[in-house]
């Protein structure tokens, strides 16, 4: 026999808890339906109302009504959203745990409304909406299956150096982040073990800002491994065991203000055979013959010998290059050079980035082209000048806030042109004051003779950008064929919009038509929007605008909060201007592709990318007594690119954030990330999958597979197997690049937002990834390189 005391509690939980729920989807609910959304919330609010009064009334026909509630759902979800589990969990799990709850005897009994009939049609509800989990989960409808079968190559790869090495960020300079090697495949990939691991000492400090991030990619040159750490301190490993060979500290004393503390790479040169033969007859040990060339976020640049780390005392002022030079604005953390510059056989082609969203007067993301033995500065390309080429003198400067290229760039030496990957003018999001000079080489990809820097050629991938849509990446060279089936010098150039460009790299002429299409229109006082925006016909960008069916949440209330949120924002599609109201950015801020880019197996015309899809949300912040115009005395960066941006000298201040619920999660529905796979001969996608768990970024440390947010890129081998880190959890992947299947991961000691890459050594293929983590993607703080190798010796 029930006790008296257990009864009440389980009743008064129960009515307590319908009660709070009822009332929520009805005033929400309504709310929601007041702005034009869904009306299942409200219905719901009043069929919950309604059993709450019948257990209150203990009537038996509670259950009944419940089980027609949690059917009805059923089909609502289905019908909105199809069967997709991620998707359908949040609309069904509150209504599915209740009919569980009063489907149990001893809680039915104390309610007083157990009765044959009610039972029944809980089990069959339960059954009905169990099923359609169930069937959800093994049928993923934003996944694509499919083969890549292409084994022949149609032509030579483009390479140039030993099968074993990795020469540079995306192994050339191409930028293809693809291995010949294929000692590693997909019959031997799952025996991957860890070979060796190193810690660089190099972790956060209480000067440090939110965004300290370990993005590096090492490269291999014969038998070293070279690589950079967040603080800019260069290492040399035994490429075999990981054992310390050097170590370079350039000594950056960043502050919070620094809106990064990054290092994506080093790059190499190696002098003329030449100079080698000539120092080789002399029979002296000359240094410098082979160089690491190492950027630094304070605004220096550094030529260190390959062998030993020490400064190469011919270049600059004994082997440090200021490249603050001539900048309008010097403070220290307003330019960083974040990624690994280009080499030629001349020149060294430095970029970096500007600040993002502090004012209107921030140094100039001028591109410059320096002597690789001297030093001495021989060409400019100042994209916000007049003349770009104009090299100003000590009394005169670089124009303030020209467009940057902060990605790494890409090179081809037959033609001598360096492509550099554009961003807008900062401020980003608003843009009446902008220059035609300053808006007619940004947010796209400009293409410089390297020996000159005279233009050869300029294609914008976004017109008068307010949203911060840099090209974001890394551009990929690579030879395909025409209509005609003659080969075409072709570059590839991944963007946050999600649009892959390829175009003509002699030309910059599109290969896939990037149409003009008209764009949502309305900017903010004062502003002004493109009316139209190019198209690639080759591109992840999402194929509809975003709905209130497309909102999520863990549970059915939170999601209902979401698709409030999603009316309350101003959004009428991609480009959907920033406005005061708040605008849904989508895609987001972040981009589609980030800085890891794709890799491209030039032999196969197979591409391996993986893009994500997290929007952002805009809100434009008038000027006024709490937002004055200018900084205060003494106001520095805010050591982010997320919150509150000033863009002071502008009539508005920015806040840029994740669209995100009130709890935390993401309001868009997962996948919010994906490995996939191209066909460069049709422009098609072969395959495409959800990548990453929320082991990491969830309460309890669960595994469940959604798709997750990602910052790094992905490396393929002839092995026909890629791997990746970048996800928002602990892991390194590899998969087939045929079918996308995971066939072996490791879990990573720190967070892995870094590009992996490969090399042999001793006759052992080794994959290496940089485990140091992502201060503002959230995961965990590290200093591991962790390398992965078959075990015991080479199978061949």
């Amino acid at each position: 026999m029930d006790q008296p005391g257990r009864s009440t509690l389980a009743r008064q939980v129960t009515l307590f808890v319908l009660l709070v729920a009822s009332a929520f989807l009805l005033i929400g609910g309504g709310w929601l339906a007041a702005l034009s959304g869904s009306l299942y919330y409200a219905v719901a609010g009043v069929v919950l109302a309604l059993v709450t009064i019948l257990i209150f009334r203990r009537k038996p026909v509670a259950s009944p009504l419940h089980a027609l509630f949690m059917l009805g759902t059923a089909v609502w979800a289905v019908a909105e959203c199809g069967f997709d589990f991620w998707a359908l969990a949040p609309r069904l799990d509150f209504v599915v745990l209740l009919g569980i709850w009063l489907l149990v005897p001893p809680v039915s009994r104390r309610l007083a409304i157990a009765s044959a009939a009610g039972n029944l049609s809980l089990i069959g509800a339960l059954v009905v909406s169990g099923g359609v989990l169930a069937y959800a989960a093994v049928h993923d409808p934003q996944e694509l299956a499919g083969t890549f079968s292409m084994a022949t190559a149609p032509g030579p790869a483009e390479t140039g150096m030993p099968d074993g090495d990795w020469r540079a960020y995306g192994r050339t300079q191409a930028g293809t982040r693809f291995s010949p090697l294929h000692q590693i495949d997909t019959g031997n990939i799952s025996r991957l073990q860890v070979a060796w691991t190193f810690q660089t000492g190099d972790s956060k400090t209480a000067n440090d800002p939110v965004e300290i991030t370990d993005e590096v990619t090492p490269i291999k040159v014969g038998d070293t491994l070279y690589l950079c750490t967040p603080h800019q301190i260069a290492f040399a490993l035994d490429a075999a065991t990981g054992k310390l060979r050097w170590k370079f500290d350039p000594g950056l004393k960043p502050d919070p203000s620094f809106q990064h503390v990054t290092c994506r790479g080093v790059s190499y040169y190696e002098a003329p055979d030449a100079d080698k033969q000539a120092a080789a007859s002399a029979g002296n040990a000359v240094p410098c013959l082979r160089r690491i060339i190492l950027p630094v976020n304070d605004g220096r640049l550094f030529e260190l010998d390959a062998a030993t780390g020490k400064r190469c005392d011919g270049f600059a002022d004994h082997g440090q290059l200021d490249l603050q030079h001539l900048q309008p604005v010097t403070t220290a953390g307003m330019y960083e050079p974040t990624s690994p510059p280009i080499v030629t056989n001349r020149m060294i082609v430095v970029a970096g980035a500007v600040e993002d969203n502090f004012s209107t007067r921030e140094p100039s993301g001028a591109i410059r082209g320096f002597d690789v033995d001297t030093g001495k500065l021989m060409w400019v390309f100042d994209p916000g000048a007049p003349d770009p080429n104009a090299i100003p003198d000590d009394q005169h400067a670089f124009t303030l806030n020209s467009p940057n290229s902060w990605a790494p760039s890409a090179y081809d030496a037959a033609l001598d042109l360096v492509y550099l990957p554009m961003g807008v003018t900062t401020p980003d999001i608003w843009g009446g004051h902008r220059t035609k000079e300053q808006e007619r080489f940004a947010s796209g990809v400009l293409a410089l003779n390297a020996s000159t820097g005279k233009l050869a050629w300029f294609y914008q991938t976004v017109h008068h950008d307010l949203w911060d849509m840099d090209v974001p990446a890394q551009p990929t060279l690579v030879t395909i064929a025409d209509a005609q089936g003659q080969p075409v010098p072709a570059i590839y150039a991944p963007t946050k919009t999600g649009d892959i460009f390829v175009l003509d790299r002699r030309t910059g002429v599109p290969i896939v038509p990037a149409p003009e299409k008209p764009v949502p229109q309305g900017a903010a006082k004062g502003d002004w929007t493109s009316p139209s925006q190019p198209y690639s016909g080759l591109t992840y960008r999402p194929a509809q605008p975003l709905t209130d069916a497309d909102m999520w949440g863990a549970t059915m209330f939170d999601q209902l909060v979401c698709r409030v949120m999603f009316h309350r924002l101003r959004y009428e599609g991609p480009f959907t201007p920033p406005s005061e109201q708040g605008t849904l950015v989508f895609p987001g801020n972040l981009g589609m592709f980030e800085w890891g880019g794709i890799s491209v197996d030039a032999g196969r015309q197979l591409a391996i990318a993986n893009p994500i899809a997290l929007p952002f949300v805009s809100r434009l912040m008038p000027r006024g007594p709490r937002n004055p115009i200018e900084p205060r005395a003494g106001e520095t960066g805010s050591g982010t690119e997320s919150g509150i941006q000033p863009q002071y000298g502008l009539p508005y201040g920015v806040t840029l954030n994740p669209f995100l619920s009130p709890i935390g999660l993401p309001c868009k529905q997962p996948a919010w990330g994906f490995v996939s796979a191209l066909d460069l001969r049709t422009n098609k996608v072969v395959w495409k999958k959800r990548i990453g768990t929320v082991r990491d970024s969830s309460p309890l440390p669960l595994p469940f597979k959604m798709g997750m947010p990602m910052l790094g890129g992905p490396v393929s081998t002839a092995g026909h197997v890629f791997f990746i880190g970048a996800t928002a959890d602990n892991y390194i992947r590899g998969f087939s690049s045929d079918t996308g299947e995971q066939l072996w991961t490791a879990r990573l000691p720190a967070g892995g937002q870094a590009t992996p890459m490969t090399y042999e050594a001793g006759g052992r293929q080794f994959v290496v990834i940089a485990a140091g983590g992502h201060g503002s993607f959230g995961t965990r703080l590290g200093d591991y390189v962790v390398a992965y190798a078959l075990p015991g010796e080479p199978a061949r």
